[in-house]
């Protein structure tokens, strides 16, 4: 390691940067090499500790844990069993460590491992073409008992579709909702992403036979990971801390559906969304943010002009956003990130 960070540095290289590369820092290496020219002085262990395995007992550790009665199992099941029969081999953490050394701990049932793969990457360039939906709960007239809020948000515009307030929760209501708001919006469903989580009304056979035959790509999360679909959990969080949400529960189902329809109308039409430079989602579904951040870039130009020593950098960023993307790659995300 030292000659290859030497031939580095004689190359032009710095110190440090050769040092991250060969995962040590360049303390380390300076410290090496003022120390016998970097020999290794450690001598390690004279003795062997009284507590060590010797090969026939790790043999037969192998043996028991490869066996056909305990092959399946893992150590905490293992040993304990074992115990029941009268016999003590070893602790759970030594047969870990014996089965980790012989590389048998990757997976030792009989099933495939369990898979962790992200959900496929869903990028909107314009309305009405990836869309998400999810459900919320508000409260009822009785405690304990709540009406469900079924919601369609479109992802580029931010524009809430669809959104109706339902006494069950089931893919039927969800199944009659989507097919009402393609109705409603004239949007051809043949090909729009829909995403959502993975409850049971999103994964039921009405709602997946409709969308099946309507030509729409189902998209859902990973099971438990709420991030898979922030857009619907963000506009959820919005609703509930609105200053008019009630403090009491809804008393009807006819009162929840009329409070939602306004939050709805407020959200569309006047809510200025950050994540789309502050514009309205109706403004932005509808192609009316060109021209409404063209003048407020006119706006903020004048201004500098005016007062030039109150900028040090460039105005205010106020071209459109043009692609949104639904659970962005890895090294998407990571971008965004350092951006």
């Amino acid at each position: 390691m030292l000659a290859l960070a030497e031939e580095a540095v004689r190359s032009g290289a710095r110190l440090d940067n050769a040092a991250e590369h060969l995962g040590v820092s360049a303390r380390t290496l300076q410290r090496w090499g003022h120390t016998n020219g970097g020999q290794d002085q450690r001598r390690g262990p004279n003795t062997q500790p009284a507590n060590t395995l010797s090969e026939a007992e790790r043999d037969k550790l192998i043996e028991i844990a490869n066996s056909p009665e305990y092959r399946d199992l893992s150590p905490k099941q293992i040993v304990p069993r074992l115990a029941d029969e009268g016999v003590y081999v070893a602790s759970e953490s030594t047969l870990y460590r014996v089965l980790r050394e012989q590389d048998q701990m990757a997976h030792r049932e009989r099933s495939r491992p369990a898979t962790t793969r992200r959900p496929d990457e869903h990028v909107a360039t314009g309305p009405n073409q990836v869309w998400v939906w999810d459900i919320s709960y508000l409260p009822g007239p009785v405690r304990g008992t709540f009406f469900y809020l079924y919601l369609i948000l479109d992802v580029w515009s931010r524009k809430i579709v669809g959104a109706k307030v339902y006494a069950e929760e089931n893919s039927e209501r969800a199944s009659q909702l989507f097919v009402q708001t393609c109705w409603r919006l004239g949007v051809d469903p043949d090909g729009l992403v829909l995403h959502s989580d993975n409850g049971s009304p999103m994964k039921g056979s009405t709602m997946l036979a409709t969308l099946q035959w309507l030509g729409v790509v189902a998209s859902f999360s990973r099971p438990r990971v709420s991030n898979d679909n922030a857009f619907a959990e963000a506009s959820f969080r919005t609703l509930k801390y609105r200053p008019n949400y009630p403090s009491q529960p809804f008393a009807s189902l006819e009162a929840a559906q009329a409070w939602v329809e306004r939050f709805v109308q407020w959200y569309n039409t006047e809510h200025r969304h950050s994540a789309i430079r502050y514009v309205t989602p109706d403004q932005r579904h509808y192609g009316q943010e060109q021209a409404i951040l063209e003048q407020r870039q006119r706006v903020y130009a004048a201004a500098k002009a005016r007062h030039p020593e109150r900028w040090s950098r460039d105005t205010r960023d106020w071209t459109p956003v043009v692609e949104v993307r639904l659970n962005p790659a890895r090294n998407e995300a990571k971008a965004e990130q350092a951006a």
